[in-house]
């Protein structure tokens, strides 16, 4: 169970996660979206650690050091948007495709692949079959070092989507309660 967004009472929410670990009700207990200054205060501030982030983790925003700072916390990275919900031009990017093709691999593949031998939890989004079991068909290849490298240098170090620090994006997440 995760804790959605680092805005309101997260304190109060996240000990109600934690009684609900403690009373056997949760095999596991988390937060999402969680910079590492968000994390580190309230894994500081709490009994039981975040055990998982789950934070917008793919080819071009890879979180390198915001899952240093997990893993000083013993909290492991979970990508919500692994494939970049095709942003980008995730799809067409060359690098993937280039090396994609040296593995007989599809583009989503290759980023799954990348993200997986980071120690990045995935659970890529898809409603076609198809696509689901290729998704899962990325265990019997490993990417080279230097393959590594290329896709590593794809980060932009930006979110796609929005940034969690911004005060517009703080006003329309409060917003919504």
């Amino acid at each position: 169970m995760l804790l959605h967004q680092p805005f309101c009472d997260r304190y109060g929410a996240y000990r109600a996660l934690e009684e609900a670990y403690k009373e056997g009700k949760l095999r596991a207990i988390g937060v999402s979206n969680f910079y590492p200054d968000h994390l580190i205060d309230i894994a500081s501030n709490v009994e039981i650690p975040p055990m998982v982030n789950q934070v917008e983790t793919h080819v071009f925003d890879q979180q390198i050091v915001a899952q240093k700072y997990m893993e000083e916390y013993g909290c492991h990275i979970m990508a919500w948007g692994p494939l970049a919900e095709g942003r980008n031009n995730f799809f067409t990017n060359p690098v993937l495709e280039e090396i994609g093709k040296k593995y007989g691999k599809s583009v989503a593949q290759v980023a799954l692949r990348w993200l997986l031998q980071r120690g990045v939890i995935i659970i890529p989004k898809s409603v076609h079959v198809e696509r689901m079991e290729q998704n899962l068909d990325i265990l019997d290849f490993t990417l080279s070092d230097e393959d590594m490298a290329k896709i590593a240098k794809l980060d932009t170090g930006k979110s796609l989507f929005f940034d969690h620090h911004d005060p517009e994006v703080v006003k329309m997440f409060m917003g919504w309660r």
